[in-house]
């Protein structure tokens, strides 16, 4: 499965700095809103340790890590719920993510101008929050519209679509996130065709500067306080930093940058990570003498659906998976050892996959 997450946040916050350290396209970062007009896309790898066990044990021909897609959207003004700016394009484009990393910019320096005069992570929450509020409220008004002459001629199933329109249309006036408001699985069919861009998944990213970098400072405590009810996580990094970090190639000269700033691991394997848990995603792997390969699912999906992610022939014809667990792997050394010492589990339909399952799939279409 693809996962897209979009980078928004206020113009000269740092996206389009921290877009360039995540992936190997270039967006041009400069001291002026909109310098991103069209969105810029990236795949990244997700880095992961247990490709590089397999890859040991296996030697295949090839290893395919999974990835993710970040998208670099243009900067938001206020204004932009009605065409502000670059409002339109803007709101267009976070539509089509499956989650939004919010950049704010939580550092001072009086080289870069800020679009409301000062450093203020909540008016920069508040600014991005209220213009997609709006948004939605305007996609809720007109289903509202047209569900309620319905529902006055006592269509049932109307009624209901029509009760959590409006609570979701007045947690939206009250100023809350879609996200925030608390309503049956189920109820969510109601909104789901209108794809409110305050219900999808939010990842906060407080942009710091070099030496704040471990402990934050005053303006990413602010922020982490703001959020705290959201159930959302703030990930502390320095946009300027991961530049520089992702000018390395060699491994060893990475972690030897790292360490000279106490740091164990680079922003964007701390970012990846977050995003995933955000999701609530998960990986398993496939591995043989031509690939070794790792696979996103979501958490809780069924051998099946699993399988699906590969080809859909696989989820149509299903009959069972054989499943080894990663630790038997590196124990026995190979896939023959683990299934001469019973270490390979046969798993039917109803098998719940697990996060660095090694997996093999059995089926008949």
């Amino acid at each position: 499965m693809g996962l897209k997450c979009g980078i928004v946040g206020l113009p000269n916050v740092g996206k389009s700095t921290l877009f360039n350290a995540l992936s190997s396209a270039k967006a041009e970062a400069a001291n002026f809103p909109f310098c991103t007009i069209e969105p810029n896309v990236g795949v990244v790898t997700v880095p992961d340790k247990r490709l590089q066990v397999l890859e040991k044990l296996v030697n295949p021909k090839r290893v395919l890590p999974t990835v993710i897609e970040f998208v670099d959207i243009a900067g938001l003004v206020k204004g932009a719920s009605k065409g502000e700016g670059l409002g339109n394009k803007f709101l267009g484009n976070i539509r089509e993510v499956d989650a939004v990393i919010h950049v704010i910019r939580c550092f001072e320096d009086e080289n870069i101008v800020h679009v409301a005069g000062g450093v203020d992570p909540l008016f920069d929450k508040e600014v991005i929050d209220t213009e997609l509020q709006l948004k939605d409220l305007e996609s809720i008004d007109k289903k509202i519209q047209k569900n309620e002459k319905i529902a006055k001629s006592g269509d049932a199933k109307a009624r209901k679509i029509l009760s959590t329109l409006i609570t979701f249309k007045e947690a939206l006036e009250a100023g809350k996130n879609a996200r925030s408001v608390d309503v049956e699985e189920e109820d969510l069919e109601a909104v789901r065709d209108l794809q409110l861009l305050t219900i999808k998944p939010v990842l906060y990213v407080a942009n710091v500067s070099e030496e704040e970098i471990l402990k934050g400072n005053a303006h990413t405590a602010r922020l982490a306080e703001a959020v705290k009810e959201e159930n959302a996580e703030v990930v502390i990094l320095c946009a300027a930093l991961e530049s520089q970090i992702a000018e390395f190639e060699e491994e060893e000269e990475k972690q030897l940058f790292l360490s000279e700033y106490g740091l164990e691991e680079s922003g964007l394997n701390r970012l990846i990570s977050a995003a995933y848990k955000l999701l609530t995603l998960i990986t398993y792997f496939t591995a043989g003498e031509q690939e070794v390969r790792a696979w996103t699912i979501k958490q809780g999906w069924k051998a099946p659906a699993a399988a699906g992610v590969i080809h859909s022939d696989f989820e149509k014809g299903f009959i069972k998976a054989e499943v080894i667990k990663l630790s038997d792997y590196e124990q026995f050394k190979s896939e023959a050892a683990c299934r001469e010492n019973g270490k390979i589990a046969i798993e039917g339909k109803e098998y719940v996959v697990k996060d660095g399952d090694i997996m093999h799939f059995r089926f008949n279409v």
